[in-house]
């Protein structure tokens, strides 16, 4: 189903008709070397700056240079925006732009019925056809009939455009993907100045290149103002949002500021100890911008070493953080434990991606929940929390920092690469009404024995005494700790307390998180989807057209995974049915049946991208018919 459009706005004689669409999916595809990521993300500032609501979906091989033309070289990155608040990243694009035959064959098959795919003509070469399985020109046989076909020599209009700046023709073709920008870009009223200021930016040593690529914008932008080839352009007037300074920001971009800001609000220098690994590098390289904010980076030379600095500059004192994926949480797991068992305050940040072992690198997966539970020898507690957007990122490293000092724990923060790499608007929070938190080191008492293994009543954490302070000398170590003293004890009641302390102090996190709510209209409905992390915006996408076919349905969220939120079990056994959909085979449902004795029900997809609206729409549409039989309309396009 295309997107709604409205009536055609008037325009000036001899213009082009305007037509107003209330939202819009579009796809750039091509090799990994034909800037399509650079070619979304501009278009994704400058839709940003517009005002639309918007969120995006970036897909590209692990390989840095994939072979060039083939199916697994195919790099793409959709944007979704609109004039109202919108979930996520689109299941389907209206418009697809393909820059080869390997782009077109890996993204027909998702563009909807009517949409229109602007293809580079000069690519479908009889080698290139071949390369990719075509046994005919799928430009020329009448295969893409039910389509709006645009096929343009791309690449020769790029070239003749740019000829006057002196590049070679390989060189002069790379700005292709300026055209195809600039040519969109006029499709759908997004202003060029930004970009232009961007490409004047990052190509400021290389005045050809600079003035190339913006000269390839500009032609494509005339092009569709002049061509007959496109008769209309559309308008997607900004959304309704409340007011306040925005920006676009990606997953990892706002969990590198809700470091710092935790850094700022706890009055602690923030460490991060990293070794590189897809998606979770960029925390590094974002992070390491920010000295002047107390930030100290250091690139490990593995993933224990990382998690083992970040470890020791908590014991120092300051708030350590390592980041990861699924592979090296694995590696850290030891490093982890022992945070454990020192209760020191350790912020492990896991952006996963499809496994095990190397897996997916750049896809994405909610693969190590029962990891981040259970993946350490012996009783090993901790916090685990989830973002549920890019932007909630920000919130979510806040408030695993707020736990982490509060009750000296190691906190697992499971972000995922969808969250990582996707981005939308976020509203600047006001600084002023950030939560303070409070470190509250220990003193030295002149009168009293220091120790270190005495609790805070309520939230049962130890002090928190960093090494050189007079009167709070402690021993640290892996081996059991005695209650109170901290010596080494291999005493088995001794043993029994500890293990059962360190459990009760997780438990208590329990105390200081809020109820999980519900999104239950008209508290009527008998079925309820609960689900957790990235999962967030395609399910409320699919509730949305579950209730618009008129059906009862009932949405919760789940930030804070261990421990649960204290009314959690009384929510679940309210519904006669509880779906929960996971990109896993089933993590949190497991957990949730071993716990609660509800018998919640899985929807389980692990093909390394994210749920679509439609296929969780259908769904629930069907087990709300099952659990409350009533008329069921045709399914709004949304999400």
């Amino acid at each position: 189903m295309t997107a709604a459009l409205k009536p055609t706005v008037a325009t000036p004689v001899g213009a082009k008709p305007v037509e107003e669409r209330t939202r819009v999916v579009i796809r750039f595809a091509g090799d990994s070397g034909d800037g399509m990521q650079l070619t979304g993300d501009r278009f994704t500032e400058e839709t940003a700056v517009f005002g639309n609501d918007l969120s995006t979906l970036p897909n590209f091989p692990a390989e840095i240079r994939a072979p060039a033309g083939t199916l697994p070289g195919v790099s793409s990155f959709q944007i979704h925006f609109a004039n109202y608040d919108i979930l996520t990243p689109g299941d389907r694009p209206d418009v697809l732009v393909a820059m080869n035959p390997a782009a077109l064959k890996a993204n027909i098959g998702d563009l909807q019925p009517g949409g229109t795919a602007i293809v580079d003509a000069h690519e479908f070469t009889a080698r290139n056809l071949k390369r990719v399985g075509y046994a005919a020109n799928p430009l020329e046989d009448g295969s893409l009939r039910a389509y709006n076909l645009q096929a343009i020599d791309l690449t020769g209009m790029t070239v003749a455009a740019v000829a006057e700046f002196g590049l070679s023709r390989k060189d002069a073709s790379r700005a292709k993907n300026m055209f195809a920008l600039g040519l969109v870009s006029w499709m759908y009223g997004r202003p060029l100045e930004g970009s232009f200021t961007s490409l004047q930016q990052k190509f400021a040593t290389e005045p050809a290149i600079r003035d190339a690529n913006i000269a390839a914008l500009r032609t494509g932008w005339n092009f569709g103002e002049t061509t007959e080839s496109f008769g209309v352009s559309y308008v997607v007037k900004p959304a309704a949002i409340p007011p306040g300074r925005y920006r676009n920001v990606s997953g990892n971009t706002a969990l590198s500021y809700g470091l710092i800001a935790a850094g700022q609000q706890s009055g602690l220098p923030v460490f991060l100890g990293a070794y590189p690994i897809t998606p979770a590098s960029d925390i590094l390289h974002e992070l390491s911008k920010h000295k002047a904010f107390g930030v100290t980076t250091f690139q490990a030379e593995d993933e224990i070493a990382g998690a083992g600095a970040a470890l020791g500059a908590s014991y120092g004192g300051a708030l350590g953080v390592t980041t990861t994926s699924g592979p090296g949480l694995a590696l850290k797991g030891e490093v982890i434990g022992l945070a454990v068992m020192l209760e020191l305050p350790l912020i492990i940040i896991d952006v996963q991606r499809g496994g095990p072992s190397t897996g997916l690198p750049t896809k994405t997966e909610q693969s190590d929940l029962l990891q981040a539970m259970h993946g350490r020898n012996g009783e090993a507690p901790l916090p685990v929390i989830a973002p549920r957007s890019p932007a909630d990122c920000f919130n979510a490293a806040l408030e695993a920092a707020r736990i982490a000092i509060t009750y000296r724990t190691p906190v697992i923060l499971l972000s995922d690469g969808y969250l990582a790499n996707g981005s939308e608007p976020w509203r600047l929070p006001d600084v002023a009404m950030l939560p303070r938190i409070e470190p509250d080191f220990a003193k030295a008492d002149p009168d009293a024995a220091f120790l270190p293994y005495s609790r805070d009543p309520q939230t049962l954490a130890r002090p928190w005494a960093p090494p050189g302070i007079a009167g709070l000398e402690h021993r640290v170590g892996g081996l059991e700790k005695a209650d109170g003293t901290g010596d080494i004890s291999y005493d088995p009641a001794n043993h029994d307390l500890m293990v059962r302390t360190r459990q009760a102090k997780i438990d208590a996190v329990a105390a200081s998180i809020p109820d999980i709510k519900v999104d239950d209209p008209d508290g009527l409905a008998k079925v309820l989807v609960i689900g957790w992390g990235s999962t967030y915006g395609p399910i409320g996408a699919g509730c949305r057209r579950a209730r618009e076919a008129g059906h009862r349905i009932a949405q919760a969220h789940l930030r804070h995974l261990n421990p649960f939120p204290a009314n959690l079990g009384d929510v679940l056994k309210s519904y006669d049915r509880v779906i929960v959909p996971e990109m896993n085979l089933g993590q949190l449902r497991s957990l949730l049946r071993a716990k609660y004795l509800v018998d919640a029900e899985g929807f389980n997809k692990v093909r390394g991208m994210p749920f679509g609206a439609a296929e969780l729409g259908t769904h629930f549409m069907s087990v709300c018919a099952e659990s409350d039989p009533q008329a069921v309309s045709d399914p709004k396009e949304g999400g």
